[in-house]
């Protein structure tokens, strides 16, 4: 029986944990600007065609 309390213990803070890096990112991203985020992808789109061709 305590190896299951163990095992919820766990699971419970491995979704913790997860749900905290999710909140982190998406903190981050919403952090830019609609400029930075054209820059952003417009730098991508372009390293994308270099390897691409």
């Amino acid at each position: 029986m305590k190896l299951w309390k163990v095992l919820g213990i766990a699971a419970f803070a491995g979704v913790a944990a997860s749900g905290v890096l999710v909140a982190r990112d998406q903190r981050r991203r919403a952090a830019y600007t609609p400029d930075q985020v054209r820059e952003r992808l417009q730098e991508r789109l372009a390293e994308a065609s270099k390897t691409a061709g």
